[in-house]
């Protein structure tokens, strides 16, 4: 049986890869159902728009490509530097949010996209405002670790970036700002937060999303007619003639579930991609379960859990705080998100408009999700290569040798034991830790 040496000298660029060889793995499958499954499931718009069946293909593939790209030069940066940079992109993403609310393209009464003009590349500042925020929030909790249980010298220091943000997405992209609000105080809970503070946020934000419905309804600005409409559909709202009104995109996605049965049709074999609109975006699971059936779609979930597993394992043996908070919480959010999509294409929650990470065809937004991919197999390379250095440090106590110091590394001089313990990493001081080599 040949061993990972062998297979890297039989194929050398896998010694390039570094970090956690699963979440490659993970990665690589999404996106090639991606690029099946946006092959199938856009044969019908091309049709409509008059463009050759292999358009979408060839550019769903180059974008992945350069996402795959984008995750390999991300993850050979030393993840430290993210650090250092998380406070300027945090001021930077809040003025793009706040241009997008009131001069972004519109879609469904909401802004959530702007133009760059020289490239002419639309894409949606909530995706940049998310990478910056969990960076900017991992960077505040690992400086906060000693006063974080106070309310007014560490909670609040870290609750005002969310806020902002929240506040800012909410009223043009209601879901993807409760989502980010639910992800971190998820984060909040690992980062030691007091339980009776995270609730007053959930309360808070309870109340602060009924304000935003109320001012919405009252002005007419906003879109509280398009969340009381995606509700009323959900729950089964009655027309005059009593019977159910649901939401057609559902009810085909509905159909397209049920003909997918356990095995599926089989690739290529999809009927409703001609009718369920956005079936190779928001719907491509339930897409996916038509010609894959039950198992397909089992499949999938399983990467998505897979991923997270890997993900959290990082967060476990990552001995500094800012990395295990970065890991985390780029992670927790990109499953989040895709367990969100899942369960509006199966009618469980109403329709959010969130895409499918990686599988979903897209353009800036899958290379936003590489960006936060790569700076998760970032840290696992850290923390690979910090524990191939700190087993050759150890080798001379072992021997019996005592107060040697040569070869050892100032960096792991640092490296609190307990900070490898499976709970949250403990306070630390500063958030750079050494260079790699």
């Amino acid at each position: 049986m040949p061993t990972e040496s062998t297979i890297q000298t039989q194929m050398p660029f896998l010694s390039a890869l570094k970090g956690d060889r699963i979440i490659w793995a993970v990665i690589v499958l999404l996106a090639c159902i991606s690029v099946v499954g946006v092959f199938s499931f856009t044969s019908s718009l091309a049709y409509k728009l008059d463009r050759n069946s292999g358009y979408y293909l060839a550019k769903q593939l180059s974008v992945l490509v350069v996402g795959l790209l984008i995750i390999f030069f991300v993850h050979r940066v030393n993840y430290t530097k993210f650090a250092r940079l998380s406070t300027l992109l945090f001021y930077i993403s809040l003025p793009l949010l706040l241009y997008t609310l009131f001069f972004g393209a519109e879609f469904n009464n909401g802004s959530r996209w702007i133009r760059l003009p020289v490239v002419n590349l639309t894409f949606q500042t909530s995706d940049f405002a998310k990478l910056a925020l969990f960076m900017y929030l991992a960077k505040s909790l690992s400086q906060r670790q000693g006063n974080i249980k106070d309310f007014k010298k560490g909670f609040l220091n870290v609750l005002w970036p969310v806020a902002f943000t929240c506040m800012l997405i909410a009223p043009a992209n209601l879901s993807t700002a409760l989502m980010l609000g639910a992800t971190c105080c998820i984060l909040f809970f690992i980062g030691r937060v007091r339980v009776r503070h995270i609730f007053l946020l959930a309360i808070a934000g309870i109340m602060a999303m009924a304000l935003l419905f109320t001012v919405s309804k009252l002005t007419g600005w906003g879109r509280a007619e398009t969340w009381e409409q995606r509700i009323e559909d959900f729950l089964g709202s009655k027309k005059d003639d009593g019977k159910k009104s649901e939401v057609f995109q559902v009810q085909q996605a509905k159909i397209a579930i049920a003909n997918g049965g356990f095995f599926g049709r089989g690739p290529g074999h999809s009927l409703q991609r001609d009718y369920l609109p956005e079936a190779y975006s928001d719907f491509i699971f339930s897409s996916i379960i038509e010609e894959y059936g039950l198992l397909g779609g089992s499949f999938l979930i399983l990467l998505y859990l897979i991923f997270l597993w890997r993900s959290i394992l990082i967060f476990r043996r990552c001995p500094y705080a800012f990395g295990a908070f970065l890991a985390v919480g780029l992670s927790v959010t990109l499953v989040f998100q895709a367990m969100l999509n899942m369960a509006v294409n199966v009618h469980l929650v109403p329709v959010t408009g969130l895409t499918l990470p990686m599988v979903s065809m897209g353009g800036s937004s899958i290379w936003f999700t590489s960006i936060a991919i790569g700076i998760i197999l970032s840290v696992s390379r850290y923390v690979d290569d910090m524990e191939g250095l700190g087993t050759k440090k150890q080798k001379p106590a072992r021997r019996g040798k005592k107060g040697s110091s040569e070869g050892a590394d100032a960096g792991h001089e640092e490296r609190p034991l307990e900070e490898s313990s499976a709970s949250a990493p403990l306070p630390i001081a500063k958030t750079q830790q050494p260079a790699i080599a």
